[in-house]
């Protein structure tokens, strides 16, 4: 996805020109409440005149603790945590950490199961990114992107309420398989929304990819080279913005994803433009993976039926048996049984890669577990790329990088 545009780099620019004016520096604190650093980051900078000569972020101001608090919770119970990591993607982080912990269980899901799964993440991948899209378009001016893209959003929130019984924090998957079937007419549902949002989508991005303002505000600003990227960890749209074709789905498919055509859009610049066209192309992307996913929907149950110490039995034979209700009981009360030992597993998700490292010593609860971030990893660069740059610009760098500080502070 190269960039169209030959503007000169308006932070050199203005460093040069500022070269023989040397005045005193001046410590300035962005953040941790203002608007423009979504969430609770602060951005300590040092500035010559307007030009950025430090900027440090500090971190920390939420005070989590979910992976001390994944220690003394079953893994079922910790699901809902999982939803207060990135939490414009829920669904997503559901995905990545249930397949965590089967895969230290060595249990394999039904092919229907899969399948709503990928269905579920793509459309969290679409919901973040308008959130991402929107936000950036409001820091840099674009008031009516926001408005857009959150009715869009609202129509997918409406879905998710279909589905899983909550709008925002859904807690929908479990290990083993997902808390219900898809109700009837769900997928038809969720194939007339594609229909309208790619058109919607369109004109969307109509009022940024062109829009003087916006490409004076983003070529050649935040500049990500592409060793630079791989040197910090950059991961997901961060670092395809840079050129890097790294996308899990492809490279390392989980959840059926290597049954599905899609591409995986690149940047050639590393420039906060790119990233944004980036972003703009993986909501088409994932809008021709939901269709292929509906069109191949297996049949067959939606959670594996053989693992009896793992998942809960169906309500109606909880109620009926003593049997399912004792095995319902022991699920409840001491987690889902796991044998011991280690498991790393990382997904694609919206802001990056998602990671979750567990140790087992058996039982239903972790011994220890550890979260990758893709969020906290992303603005480990911002010390590197801020220094340079205008005031002005750290906003739109900001708005480029597209974090969420609930799973930077995990």
């Amino acid at each position: 996805m190269a960039t169209e545009y030959s503007f000169p780099d308006s932070a050199a620019k203005a460093a040069e020109a500022t070269q023989e004016f040397q005045t005193e520096k001046m410590s300035l604190s962005m953040g941790p409440s203002h608007p423009s650093t979504h969430g609770v980051l602060r951005l300590q900078m040092e500035l010559d005149g307007e030009i950025l000569t430090k900027a440090d972020p500090v971190v920390g101001y939420l005070h989590r603790g979910d992976e001390k608090i994944a220690e003394n919770m079953t893994y079922n119970q910790f699901v809902p945590y999982t939803d207060r990591l990135d939490y414009l993607a829920p669904l997503a982080n559901n995905m990545a950490y249930a397949i965590a912990v089967e895969r230290l269980a060595g249990l394999k899901v039904p092919p229907r199961c899969e399948a709503i799964r990928v269905i579920t993440a793509e459309m969290a991948r679409i919901s973040a990114h308008l959130m991402g899209l929107g936000a950036f378009g409001l820091d840099v001016g674009a008031w009516s992107v926001l408005l857009y893209c959150l009715e869009e959003r609202e129509k997918l929130y409406k879905l998710f309420e279909e589905l899983t019984g909550a709008r925002f924090t859904t807690s929908y998957t479990r290990i083993g398989g997902v808390t219900r079937d898809m109700p009837e007419g769900w997928m038809e549902r969720v194939n007339a929304f594609c229909d309208q949002f790619l058109p919607i989508l369109e004109e969307i991005l109509k009022l940024l990819t062109r829009n003087k303002i916006f490409t004076d505000r983003t070529v050649g600003v935040g500049v990500i080279s592409k060793e630079m990227a791989l040197a910090y960890g950059l991961t997901g749209p961060n670092l395809r913005g840079s050129g890097v074709a790294l996308d899990l789905r492809k490279d390392k498919p989980y959840s059926g994803y290597e049954n599905y055509e899609f591409d995986v859009p690149v940047g050639s610049t590393g420039d906060c433009y790119d990233r944004y066209l980036v972003r703009g192309e993986e909501m088409r992307q994932s809008v021709r993976i939901i269709r292929q996913v509906i069109a191949k929907m297996p049949d067959g149950p939606w959670y594996a039926t053989d693992a009896k110490r793992i998942f809960a039995p169906p309500k109606d034979k909880i109620l009926t048996s003593m049997e399912e209700l004792i095995q319902n009981f022991m699920l409840v009360t001491e987690g889902p049984q796991m044998p011991p030992g280690e498991v790393y597993f990382e997904a694609e998700n919206p802001k990056g890669i998602l990671g979750f490292f567990i140790v087992s010593k058996g039982g239903g609860v972790p011994y220890r577990l550890k979260i990758r971030s893709p969020s906290f990893c992303n603005l480990s660069i911002l010390p590197k790329m801020c220094v340079g740059n205008l005031i002005s610009d750290v906003v739109a760098i900001l708005g480029s990088l597209d974090f969420v500080m609930g799973e930077c502070d995990r």
